[in-house]
C-alpha cells in the first residue's frame, strides 16, 4: 500500500493500545484520523485530546462525513480481531467495497521500512519491548517504537525517531505476528493460550517457530535459554537467562544477579563481546531482569555501547499496569499489573512476595475471558493460592459469549486458600477496607483499571 495516497484513516477499536499506536502514527504524519470504540478510557481521551475524532456508538452517521465522500483509494480502514463480525460499521464498510486491513498487517507494511526488533512471547512482550525501546531510543542509534503498553518514561505508546531502527511487540494473537519480518526478534516464552484461536499447545509453539522463520535473511534470533522450542529453530539465535551469583553462566547473554542495592537489582551481563559489570535495574522482579537481558541483547545487536546501555537500564521507569506501584507508604503498599496468564500472575505475586516477605498480600483478580479461565483453571487455582487473601471480581468476557459452568464462583472453589472471596466490582471498595490489607495487588487485563483510581482515593 502507498500511504502517500492515504489522506484519512479510520480504525475500528481505536482504543485498543496497538491500534492507538498506530491512530498517533498517522496523527502525526498529517492525516485526518477518526475511529470507533465501545467504551471511552484514559486512552480514548488522549487521542481526542490530540485532535483525533472518536465516537463510542456503532452509528455510521456518527463517522465524519468527509471519510465516507472521499475516494476510496485514499481512506486507510484498519480494525482489530476484538471487533465482533456483526458490527455495523464495518458490515458496510465491506458491503459497499471498501478494503479493510488487520492492525498486524498495517504494523508490518509500516516495519517493513526499518531494521525492526520484534519482541515476542506469551509473557513479558511488552516490558521487554518498553525496555528495548528505551535502551535504544537513549542511544545514538535511536529507534522508533510501537510499544504495548504505555511507557512511564514518555508518557505514551508511540516513539518517533530519525533512525532505521523500530521496536514493535510482536502479538500472538490471531497469529498476527506472521505479518512482522524482523531483523532481530525476542522470543520470551512460548506457554500456551489463546486456545480459543490455536485449539491446542503444540499449535502454540508451531506458530511461534513460523514467527522465527519469518527473520530477514543474516537476521538474528535472541531466545530464552530452556525454551523446548529451540531444538527446532532452524534460524540463527543467541540464548539469554538470569541465573544467581553462585551459579555457572550457560548462555550466550547470561545475567547474574549480584544483589539488590538502593532497591535495585545489580548484576553483570556476560555477552559474546564481553563482560558490562555491575548494571543497575530498578524495575521489580527477576522475570523483569531476565526480560532486560533480552532487551540489552538487543540493543547491543543493533549499535548500542556499553555505557549508553548502563545509563539508560538505570532510568527506565517501567510500564502502567506492569508492576506499577499506585500507592507506597510505611503502613499500605498498592500494586497493579496486568497479569492475566497463570504463569504471569506466579511471576508477580513470587515478586511481591519476595519484596514484602513479612506482609499480608491481597490480591484482586479479574480472570479475562470464559475460554481462558476454563482452559488453565487448575493454573490459576495454583498461583491465585500464592496469595493470603484472594478476591475475584466477575470474568471479563472481552469477545467473547458466555460459557456455561465458567463462572469466578467455579474458579474460586477451585482455590485451596480459605481465605478467598467473590465481590462484585460495586462492592469492591467498601469490602476491600475491611480487610485492611498491607500488600494490595490488582491482577487482570479487562477492565479492572477503572478501579484503580478509586482504590487510590479509598486508601491514600
Amino acid at each position: 500500500m502507498n500511504f502517500n495516497q492515504i489522506t484519512h484513516v479510520y480504525l475500528l477499536g481505536i482504543g485498543g493500545i496497538g491500534m492507538s499506536g498506530l491512530a498517533r502514527y498517522f496523527n502525526f504524519l498529517g492525516k485526518s484520523v477518526a475511529g470507533y470504540d465501545k467504551t471511552p478510557s484514559d486512552l480514548t481521551l488522549a487521542l481526542e485530546q490530540e485532535g483525533i475524532a472518536i465516537h463510542y456508538d456503532d452509528n455510521l452517521d456518527l463517522i465524519p462525513a468527509d471519510f465516507l465522500s472521499i475516494n476510496k483509494e485514499n481512506l486507510l480502514l484498519i480494525y482489530t480481531p476484538a471487533i465482533p463480525k456483526d458490527h455495523r460499521e464495518m458490515k458496510w464498510f465491506k458491503a459497499n467495497g471498501y478494503s479493510l486491513l488487520k492492525r498486524s498487517e498495517v504494523l508490518g507494511m509500516i516495519s517493513e521500512n526499518y531494521q525492526t526488533v520484534a519482541v515476542a512471547g506469551t509473557h513479558g512482550k511488552t516490558t521487554t519491548s518498553s525496555i528495548a525501546a528505551h535502551l535504544m531510543y537513549s542511544s545514538k542509534v535511536g529507534c522508533s517504537a510501537f510499544l504495548g503498553g504505555i511507557s512511564v518514561n514518555y508518557e505514551t505508546n508511540l516513539l518517533l525517531a530519525e533512525s532505521k531502527n523500530m521496536v514493535v511487540e510482536a502479538d500472538e494473537f490471531d497469529r498476527s505476528f506472521l505479518t512482522l519480518s524482523p531483523q532481530f526478534a525476542i522470543l520470551t516464552s512460548t506457554d500456551a493460550d489463546h486456545l480459543d484461536i490455536y485449539g491446542d499447545a503444540s499449535s502454540v509453539k508451531n506458530s511461534y517457530l513460523d514467527f522465527t522463520n519469518k527473520l530477514k535473511p543474516g537476521g538474528k534470533l535472541i531466545v530464552r535459554q530452556g525454551l523446548d522450542i529451540i531444538s527446532k529453530l532452524t534460524v540463527d539465535y543467541y540464548t539469554y537467562e538470569v541465573v544467581g551469583v553462585n551459579d555457572i553462566p550457560n548462555a550466550d547473554f547470561s545475567g547474574v544477579i549480584k544483589g539488590i542495592a538502593d532497591g535495585a537489582f545489580v548484576f553483570d551481563l556476560h555477552t559474546p563481546f564481553g563482560l558490562l559489570a555491575d548494571l543497575s535495574f530498578s524495575f521489580p522482579g527477576r522475570h523483569n531482569v531476565e526480560n532486560a537481558v533480552a532487551a540489552c541483547a538487543a540493543s547491543l545487536l543493533a549499535g548500542a555501547t556499553e555505557n549508553e546501555i548502563r545509563a539508560a537500564l538505570a532510568s527506565f521507569l517501567g510500564v502502567k499496569r506492569r508492576f506499577e506501584y499506585k500507592i507506597r507508604k510505611p503502613n499500605f503498599v498498592y500494586i497493579d499489573d496486568y497479569a492475566h496468564h497463570p504463569s504471569e500472575l506466579a511471576a508477580c505475586i513470587g515478586a511481591v512476595k519476595e519484596i514484602y516477605p513479612n506482609k499480608k498480600i491481597t490480591g484482586v483478580f479479574q480472570p479475562h475471558l470464559f475460554s481462558r479461565t476454563r482452559d488453565f483453571a487448575d493454573g490459576f487455582a495454583e498461583s491465585l493460592t500464592m496469595l493470603d487473601c484472594v478476591i475475584l471480581l466477575d470474568i471479563y468476557p472481552a469477545r467473547e459469549l458466555p460459557i456455561s459452568g465458567i463462572t469466578s464462583e467455579w474458579l474460586l472453589a477451585k482455590i485451596s486458600s480459605s481465605n478467598k472471596f467473590f465481590f462484585t466490582k460495586e462492592e469492591l471498595v467498601a469490602k476491600l477496607l475491611t480487610q485492611n490489607p498491607e500488600v494490595l495487588l490488582t491482577l487482570g487485563a479487562g477492565d479492572i483499571d477503572r478501579l484503580v483510581k478509586p482504590l487510590c482515593e479509598a486508601f491514600g
